[in-house]
This record gives structure tokens, C-alpha cells and sequence, in this order.
């Protein structure tokens, strides 16, 4: 496959790179911060400088022309305002679904979060509450889409070493999952046509990722 990943110098973008360029993928990453190239190219990744707070649709859409799947995995990251969660986690997320129809590239995964689902709990954050109201938001407007699209929502991320085994259901109680295990996760589902049209909640577990996403694939 070619995967093109927004946000490419994420925690768990760089984890994806690493994976699907081990066994032989191509795949791109795009980025703000030029100096981030050495570090995906490091992962096995072709850098693209790109602002998509600033980007056309044109330009996205010449970025992941000819790919095979895109995934959205940018966030505006800790320390950041609320203007930035919207134009970042909102309005970016957008920007790559137009460009993905633009480019005809049909296959869409969103990296959410655990929480999108309803209104922020009274007393939440404003910060944190402005994140989960743009992630839910991105969401929506990407299930009206005419796309193949996915969307995962994992729980807490940590740097835990991954242990290749989670739970994964459209909805599960709340609780942490290392980032390795969100990565290998994504790869799985880009290998399940069939999880198009699912929204899916992930936190660590116990059943293998390959069984989980064969489980939650088959229960449709």
C-alpha cells in the first residue's frame, strides 16, 4: 500500500511509519516543521512538507494522489488553545477528507478519541472540552462522507510498551492503551476492508490486536 499520514511527526504516526515501512509499504507523512524530516525518514517515511492549517484542498489532494488509504493523525498537541484544537483536530481532519475525494482515495482513517461521543462533562477543561467538541465534530462530519472511512478512539495514550493484545468494540469502559498498540491497531484495521463504516473504541486488553479487529469486523 501507499498510506499518507497527517501528522506525520506524531507519536503514533511515527510508530505507523515505522511499522508499515518494515514490511514494505510506502508511505508519507506530512508535516509543519521541516526540521521533523530527519525523524521520518528515520522511520522508514517520505517527509512532505505541509500546513494544514494553511493548505488548499488542491494541495493536500496532490499530496495523496495515488495513495491507497489516508490517515489523519495530527492533533494541535499539550499547550495549545482552544483556537488551535479547532484548527488543527477539526478543521484539518475536513481539509484531508476533502482532498481524499479531491484525490479519489476512498480509504480514510481518523485517529480520534476515546470520549468524541458526547458533550464534555460539566466542569471538563475548557481546553480539554474544546478537543473532544472538535474531534466530535470532525467525526460527523466524516460519517456523512461518501468514504471508506474508520474511526478509532482510543483511550488514554502512554508510552507503556505495546503488548500486541487490547479491546476493541464500538464502546468499552474507559482506560489507558500504549501508543505501540494504537499504531499496530491502525495497521490491522488499513488491512480489513471490511471495518469501513466503524467506529471503534480501543483501551489494552487481552485479546490479540489481528482477533480483535476479525471480532469486531465479523459482529457487523
Amino acid at each position: 500500500m501507499r498510506v499518507v499520514i497527517a501528522g506525520g511527526h506524531g507519536q503514533v504516526a511515527l510508530r505507523l511509519e515505522r511499522l508499515l515501512a518494515v514490511r514494505g509499504d510506502e508511505v508519507a507523512g506530512l508535516i509543519r516543521n521541516p526540521d521533523h524530516a530527519g525523524d521520518l525518514r528515520a522511520a522508514g517515511a517520505e517527509p512532505v512538507v505541509c500546513d494544514l492549517e494553511a493548505a488548499s484542498v488542491e494541495e493536500v489532494a496532490g499530496h495523496v494522489s495515488g495513495a491507497d488509504a489516508v490517515v489523519f493523525a495530527a492533533g494541535a498537541g499539550p499547550g495549545s488553545g482552544a483556537a488551535r484544537k479547532e484548527t488543527v483536530d477539526r478543521a484539518a481532519a475536513v481539509l484531508l477528507a476533502d482532498a481524499a475525494e479531491r484525490a479519489g482515495v476512498r480509504r480514510y482513517l481518523m485517529v480520534s478519541s476515546m470520549g468524541a461521543d458526547a458533550p464534555p462533562p460539566e466542569g471538563t477543561d475548557e481546553v480539554f472540552a474544546a478537543y473532544l467538541r472538535a474531534k466530535a465534530a470532525a467525526d460527523a462530519d466524516l460519517r456523512r462522507r461518501d468514504l471508506d472511512w474508520t474511526i478509532l478512539r482510543p483511550g488514554w495514550l502512554t508510552n507503556d510498551p505495546g503488548t500486541g493484545r487490547v479491546r476493541l468494540a464500538p464502546k468499552v469502559e474507559p482506560g489507558a492503551v500504549p501508543r505501540d498498540d494504537v499504531a499496530a491497531t491502525l495497521m490491522a484495521l488499513l488491512d480489513t476492508p471490511a471495518s469501513a463504516g466503524l467506529v471503534l473504541e480501543l483501551v489494552a486488553g487481552d485479546t490479540p490486536i489481528a482477533e480483535a479487529v476479525a471480532a469486531v469486523t465479523a459482529a457487523r
